[in-house]
Formats: structure tokens, C-alpha cells, sequence
């Protein structure tokens, strides 16, 4: 009886030391990231006070205008005039990416061959700040950008700096130039320059939505619940002072996502009001659109920060896919091809592309294509 006794002990105390080995692994990984998350989904799901949030963010129109007032560097204000815009597709680029413009340019930016082949207007702008050099703004580059704009008339810049940290001051700058230049346009996208828009597929899409008379129409990736990354090691580091509470209102991130005119609309009249110190520009956006009431809408094949795998099966219903720069080209040949719709069609056609896709997406996900995406 002593001998059983003591056996049992002895499991016991192993089960424990066990245990207890295995909550300070979790405890570790918990502490990197894993308690900020579930405090983010309490805080939304049980307390959710962003009405609280956009009120303690509300600033005077005279104190906004510090993060809009700037002067015009490159400007086309007749970029719309007298068009039916279906598209106003605004590119977040840096000064020195000139290979990356030009690449967009000849492959799903190609105004002419979207109006020729596609029968529609969309126009494609670019989006950027001055050039920093060593000592303030780089006039070397800056002089490029005045002879590539010449010979395009497509680059919007304003005179703040072009940086990470200004990312906000960007997107303001598009929603204002939206609203004084081409209102009319019936949605708006933002995309970054390494982005690889599926064009027929992305018209087609936004066509339908427009014969249904969408409103509040806002779509892309959508992160729900996202706390904000508070490690002084990360690009993404944002103080308490900067923003103190645990979750972001829903957002979708800034790699690419549309919303109709209607919310563009009234995105601007929110900036002219908010408090724009926080950098991170699709958290900006989020809290913009939540002080309107306008939430965003999930499209599975909005790729988010994530790459879309390479099969004809994706490119049949791909809308963006993100981390796209030497393969633009190519990926842009085979994306259109006629062959791949022909090949995707029909009952055995609908089969064999569900059976990729769950091979595809549903193995591993890494910010692409959700696993749900393979059977839509």
C-alpha cells in the first residue's frame, strides 16, 4: 500500500513539474504578444468604446490643419474634368521608386488599355511626399520627379516629407485631393507601389457594386480587434501618449482596399477634425471611418499584406495581391491571359480550381488568401 502510495506521489510530482514547465513556456509567448491580443478582443467585444476614442481625438479645424496644410509641389487639378470616372486609384510611392511607377504604369496602371480594353475610366495617380536628403529635401531628386512628371502628369506631391512617419499626412493628402479634384469619381482605391492590381477583375467587381447603387462601401483585408504594438524595437511602435488604449477600431491595411465616393466623402470632413500624430496610416483611416459610422467589409481576395500563390486557379478571381516589384511584368502576362478564364470555367473547370485552391490556400496561410477564399 506504502509502495503504491509512493508511486502515485511520484506522478503526481512529475505531472506538476510538467505543468508547470509548460505554463512558463506559454507565459513566455504569451508575454510576446498573445495577452495584448486577447486584452484587444475584450476590449471590443466587451467594452468597445471608440465613440470615446474619436471624441478624445476631435481637435479644432484650425488645429487639423497643421497635418493638411501644405503646399502643392506636383498638382493636376483637371486630372477628372469633364469624365466619367469609375476609378480614382491613388499609389503610395516613394520619391527614388521611379522603376516601381514605371512598371505600374505599362502593366494594370495603363490608363489607355484600361479604357480600350475594359471600357471604363479609371485614373492613376501617385501619391508622394518631398525626397529627403542630408540636409531637408534632395533637389536632385526632386528634379527627376519634375521631368517624370512632365512627361506623365500623374504624380501628387506635397511639400512634407516623404516617410514612414508621415504615412497619415499621405492619405490625408489623397482624400483632400479626391474631394477637390475629382469628387465625382465613384470609388476610391489606395494602394501601396509594390501591389499588383488584377484590373479586369477589380472593374468588373466595382461595376457590379456601382449597378447596385452600393453606399458605404468599404472593402479589403479587414483586421479586427488589432492592438497596437507597444515594442520599442518595432517599426509599428506606437507610445501610450500617442494612443493609450488596447484595440484599434477595425481597419484595413494600407497594401490596397476601396471604398465608394460616398465614404470617401465623408473620410475627408473626419480629417478636418482629428487628431493626425498617429503614423500608422490604415489605424488612421479605421478611426476616421468609425467616427462616421462606416465599417469595412472583408473580400477574400483582398490579399492584405500577404503574396497571392502563382495558379491560373487564383488568378481567376484575385483582386490584389502585395510584394510584387521584379515579377510585375510577368506576373501581369499571365494574370490577363485569356487562357485563364477559359481554363477556370465550366463545372470541371469551378472542380479542378477548388481542389487548388484547398491545396493552395487552406495548407499554410500567410497573409494572403484565407482558406475560406478556395470554395468562393
Amino acid at each position: 500500500m506504502l509502495w503504491r502510495f509512493s508511486r502515485l506521489w511520484k506522478r503526481q510530482c512529475v505531472r506538476l513539474i510538467t505543468t508547470c514547465l509548460v505554463l512558463s513556456v506559454v507565459t513566455v509567448w504569451w508575454d510576446n504578444g498573445m495577452v495584448n491580443h486577447v486584452k484587444s478582443y475584450s476590449y471590443r467585444l466587451l467594452v468597445n468604446r471608440f465613440s470615446y476614442i474619436n471624441k478624445s481625438l476631435t481637435i479644432t479645424r484650425e488645429q487639423a490643419q497643421s497635418f493638411r496644410n501644405f503646399r502643392n509641389l506636383l498638382d493636376h487639378p483637371d486630372k477628372c474634368a469633364g469624365q466619367d470616372v469609375l476609378l480614382l486609384l491613388f499609389v503610395k510611392t516613394s520619391p527614388v521608386n521611379t522603376a516601381r511607377r514605371e512598371n505600374i504604369r505599362s502593366t494594370w496602371g495603363n490608363e489607355t488599355f484600361i479604357l480600350d480594353s475594359l471600357g471604363v475610366t479609371v485614373k492613376v495617380v501617385f501619391a508622394l511626399g518631398a525626397p529627403l536628403g542630408p540636409n531637408g529635401t534632395d533637389a536632385i531628386v526632386q528634379r527627376q520627379l519634375f521631368r517624370e512628371d512632365r512627361r506623365h502628369g500623374d504624380l501628387i506631391q506635397q511639400d512634407f516629407l516623404d516617410s514612414f512617419h508621415n504615412l497619415t499626412k499621405k492619405l490625408i493628402m489623397q482624400f483632400h485631393w479626391m474631394h477637390r479634384c475629382c469628387a465625382h469619381a465613384r470609388f476610391l482605391m489606395t494602394a501601396d507601389d509594390d501591389v499588383f492590381v488584377h484590373m479586369p477583375n477589380l472593374v468588373a467587381y466595382l461595376q457590379d457594386a456601382r449597378h447596385k447603387g452600393v453606399t458605404d462601401f468599404w472593402v479589403g483585408r479587414v483586421h479586427r480587434g488589432a492592438p497596437p504594438n507597444r515594442s520599442k524595437d518595432s517599426k509599428y511602435y506606437v507610445p501610450l501618449e500617442m494612443y493609450q488604449w488596447m484595440s484599434y477600431p477595425d481597419y484595413t491595411p494600407g497594401a490596397g482596399y476601396v471604398v465608394s465616393g460616398d465614404v470617401a466623402s465623408k473620410i475627408y470632413h473626419a480629417t478636418l477634425t482629428l487628431n493626425a500624430t498617429l503614423y500608422i496610416d490604415d489605424v488612421f483611416m479605421g478611426i476616421c471611418a468609425k467616427a462616421v459610422g462606416v465599417s469595412p467589409q472583408e473580400h477574400l481576395y483582398f490579399s492584405g499584406e500577404g503574396k497571392a500563390p502563382d495558379h491560373l486557379c487564383i488568378y481567376n478571381q484575385m483582386i490584389t495581391s502585395h510584394g510584387h516589384v521584379e515579377d510585375l511584368q510577368g506576373l501581369w502576362k499571365v494574370a490577363t491571359h485569356p487562357q485563364v478564364k477559359e481554363r477556370t470555367s465550366g463545372l470541371l473547370g469551378r472542380l479542378y480550381c477548388t481542389a487548388v485552391k484547398i491545396s493552395l490556400l487552406c495548407r499554410y496561410h500567410l497573409n494572403g488568401y484565407p482558406c475560406i477564399a478556395a470554395f468562393y
